[in-house]
This record gives C-alpha cells, structure tokens and sequence, in this order.
C-alpha cells in the first residue's frame, strides 16, 4: 500500500509496537478521539448554519466566556473517552476538576489519563477562523486499581506518551505523536476516513515567520521587545513576516509546514502568560521536538517544567529551533 493512502486506523495497528507498556489502550485512545474529532467537525463546518455558535452563557474555571460548541466539543470528548473505558481520568480546560473514571465493574484498571483542550480558538468560530483540539496522553503514576489522584495528572512533559491536534480548517487534519516522529492524517469528509497525508512531520531549522499578538507590544517583557525588534530588522533573510491568527493550533500548524517561531509571552496584563501548561503548552512542545523543533517558556524546555496545579499558566516560545534559540538569547540578555 502506498504510504500516503494509508489510514489513520491501519497506522495506528501498524504502529502498535511503538507504544511500550501497552496492550492496545493507547490506540484506542487515538481511535476515540479520531471519532470524536469527527463529531465536532460535524457540528464546527455547519456552525454558521444553526443555533450552535455564540456563547452559552457561563464562564469557565479561567474566567473565560464559554462558547456553546466549546461546551458541545468538551461534552463530546469526555463522553467518547468514558463511554469506551480505556482511561482513568481526564483532565479538561473547561472543567474546574478532573474526573476519575471508573469502569463499568467499578474497577479503576485502565492505565492512561488525558488533557486536554476540546476547542482551542473557539472565539474565531463565528468569523470563520480555523479552530481546533490538544490532547496530552500520561500513563498514571498511581496504582492500577485505585482512582486517579491530582498526582496523576501534575507529571513534566517529558512523561507523556502521545500527543496531538486536530485542526477544523479548509481540510480537518488530526496530527499526533507518540514520541515516534509526528504524522499528519486528512479527514476525507465524503467517507468520513482520515488518510495519512503529512508523514514525519519536521519543523525547517529556521524559519520567516513570527507569530505574536503585537497589539500587545507596550506590556511585553523587555526581551521580547527586542527579539521582536530583531525579527523586523532588514539584514540577511530578515525582515520576517508577522502572522497571528489567535488559534493556537493554526498558528502552530502553519509555522510547523512553513517555519516560524509562536511567541505568548508574560505581560503586564498576563504576568504568568495566558496558555496553560497542561492542556496547550506541554502537548504542543512534545509534537514540536518530535518534529524537530524546540519548545520553552524563554529560558527552560517546557516539557521539564514541574506542574504545581491543574489549570497553570506559562509563557511558551515554540517553534523552528534556531529561532526558538535566538529568541532565547534575547531573554536572557534582558535580565
């Protein structure tokens, strides 16, 4: 079979062996939530059609307004993973808590708790902007047989077992890791099949793009200030090229094709950074360095930083490698 008309379930069996300790959890793992991408793919291309877009009314535990298709998306993905008892617990950015899960026989047995963020951008859905789902997989560091404890969930990056996005654009694509490369599937929507289109994805070592909500500028840190400063410099292959668009999974998707550097920074309006640790920043970070890229919160790799609680906040410079590196030096050369 030819490697681009693969599938994403014949990959996942092919790729078994790559998932050490496991006896088929983790790939039901990545075929649950290959379903529910669909589900919400569903409902996110005909958004514009019904009574699903806006917002629902609440806020959540960040404070945010929550949309109703984030609510739909979070609903979905719980219910997917539960439903088909594979996991032990799940952690969400649109609840306050985690939850334990416990299968049908009342046994806490299954080995793997997942992150996530069920829809990462949704303030973009009513004008059309692509969206998208972070997922972080962790075996428990708990016992097998007893609930899950907050211990479970608050491991460094470095202990993840897979990670990925799903990205609800012009194609819905699902990109995941399992510390094995990163590969890249394409939903086709009239079989409802996703099909291997990105193999061994990889970050160029430098890239044109920088990514950064310069509207931000007066609250940024000082280094910051400066490696921006660089980037629009004309010498050599600079000045480079702004693009943000607020999604988090576009922006990085794009940088990951094309080359280029995602800045959230700390500021005065945002001193710890606004994307969580957890749900966006540690996820992201492993599918980068698989990809050959490079993740940090400015001055430490993100996946060594130790998670204190479930819904943290951290700076996250990610991106091209030698970028991710200059915009470092920069930091540093600011204290």
């Amino acid at each position: 079979m030819e490697e681009r008309n693969k599938t994403l379930g014949e990959f996942i069996i092919e790729k078994q062996t790559d998932f050490q300790y496991s006896t088929g959890e983790l790939s039901r793992i990545i075929n649950s939530i290959r379903l529910a991408a669909k589900v919400v793919n569903y409902k996110v291309n005909k958004a514009g059609l019904v009574d699903i877009v806006g917002a629902a009314g609440d806020t959540n535990v960040q404070g945010e307004d929550q949309q109703k298709l984030d609510v739909y998306a979070n609903e979905v993905f719980i219910q997917t993973l539960i439903n088909r008892e594979i996991v032990c617990g799940i952690a969400s950015e649109e609840n306050d808590d985690f939850i334990t899960v416990a299968g049908s026989d009342n046994s806490h047995n299954n080995k793997y708790v997942v992150l996530m963020d069920p829809l990462d951008g949704s303030s973009n859905i009513d004008v059309n902007v692509s969206v998208g789902t972070i997922f972080s997989v962790f075996r428990r560091v708990t016992p097998v047989g007893t609930p899950v404890t907050l211990d479970d969930f608050l491991q460094p990056g470095v202990n993840q077992v897979a990670a990925g996005y799903v990205i609800y654009g012009t194609s819905t694509m699902l990109v995941y890791t399992t510390g094995h490369g990163v590969n890249g599937f394409t939903l086709n929507p009239a079989i409802g099949t996703f099909y291997l289109s990105h193999p061994n994805m990889q970050y160029p070592k430098n890239g044109t793009i920088y990514s950064i909500n310069e509207g931000n500028y007066v609250h940024f840190p000082q280094g910051v200030k400066n490696y921006i400063k660089y980037c629009q410099l004309e010498e050599g292959d600079r000045p480079y090229t702004s693009r943000y668009i607020g999604s988090l999974v576009s922006d990085m998707h794009r940088n990951m094709i094309k080359g280029g550097i995602y800045i959230y920074p700390t500021s005065f309006k945002a001193p710890k950074g606004k994307l969580r640790l957890l749900y966006e920043c540690n996820p992201m970070a492993f599918i980068a360095e698989q990809a050959g890229g490079k993740a940090s919160d400015g001055y430490q790799r993100i996946m060594e930083i130790q998670p204190t609680e479930l819904h943290q906040r951290v700076p996250f410079f990610c991106g091209s490698e030698n970028m991710v590196t200059k915009a470092e030096e920069f930091m540093r050369d600011a204290l």
